[in-house]
């Protein structure tokens, strides 16, 4: 079965079961059990196939294993390299537009549309973003994040404004559907997930095998899309560090919550940036490490 876009087909085979494959149409397609040929130009593929022997008890078995795709995003500002980073191979403009507007680098304006996407022959894909001013990598930090995961110590918090609330069964219903929707880590094990809501419904989610990569792609969606923030919801996968904490606080987003718990700092961080900050959200609990008046 041939899937087209934008009226041209190219190659890729793949096969998940369940696959959700809203990065690559733009809109969601929950392909269940479908052996498909994902026809994309320019694109690849978020996961692999490899040769794997199982192990249970003392027997043994060859089999094939879904595995996470690895690949190296070179950036350069006007064609000048920056940096580079890991990570899983979609949504890479959303990637590179939330990343550097929530750290900062690039000192002046620059058009998303303007940004080129190249893709190497091997593991690298290489970007660059035509810009008026130059990149600054000052205060540049190693994170606790995986995947080798880079943040700039800038602080500029917007606080968050009280327009936003939520009922708690909501909250637990939404997340479970965030949940569902996390289909490349069902596959694979080894993926974080990010997804915007507006209480009602999950408007972007991205998977990627770096935390702080899953958040800036949705993000840079919605500065992409002109969505506003300030009264959304983050839902993220990974612990609630104070990289992801000070995402949120760049655009004022008023609740963020996780599976996982938070540090320290970033309880500070969310109580500065008023914040909702709930953590552990597993059946039918969750805590609230500050600003819990949102939750009704």
């Amino acid at each position: 079965m041939p899937i087209y876009v934008n009226g041209k087909q190219g190659r890729a085979p793949v096969s998940f079961p369940g696959f959700f494959s809203r990065d690559i149409f733009g809109k969601d397609h929950v392909l269940d059990n479908l052996n498909v040929t994902l026809i994309v130009l320019n694109m690849m593929e978020p996961c692999v196939r490899k040769k794997v022997v199982k192990i249970v008890g003392s027997a043994s078995e060859e089999t094939e294993d879904i595995i996470a795709a690895e690949r190296r995003i070179v950036i350069s500002v006007n064609d000048k390299k920056v940096l580079s980073l890991f990570c899983t191979p979609t949504m890479i403009k959303e990637l590179v537009v939330g990343f550097f507007l929530n750290e900062g680098i690039i000192k002046g304006h620059f058009c998303a549309d303007a940004i080129t996407i190249r893709y190497g022959d091997k593991m690298d894909i290489y970007v660059n973003i035509p810009a008026d001013g130059e990149a600054s990598t000052e205060g540049m930090v190693r994170t606790t994040g995986c995947i080798g995961g880079i943040t700039f110590d800038r602080k500029e918090y917007k606080k968050a404004s009280d327009n936003f609330f939520i009922a708690s069964e909501k909250l637990k219903s939404m997340f479970r559907e965030f949940n569902r929707k996390a289909t490349l880590f069902q596959a694979t094990g080894c993926m974080h997930s990010a997804a915007i809501s507006d209480r009602e419904k999950i408007l972007v989610i991205a998977e990627d095998i770096g935390r702080h990569n899953a958040v800036d792609k949705v993000i840079g969606h919605c500065i992409i899309e002109n969505i506003s923030l300030e009264d959304k919801m983050m839902l993220v996968s990974g612990r609630l560090s104070s990289e992801i904490a000070s995402k949120c606080a760049r655009w004022g987003v008023p609740v963020l919550v996780s599976r996982t718990s938070p540090t320290s700092y970033a309880i500070e961080i969310a109580e500065k940036a008023n914040i909702t900050l709930i953590g552990f959200v597993r059946g039918n609990r969750f805590n609230i490490y500050a600003n819990s008046h949102r939750v009704l």
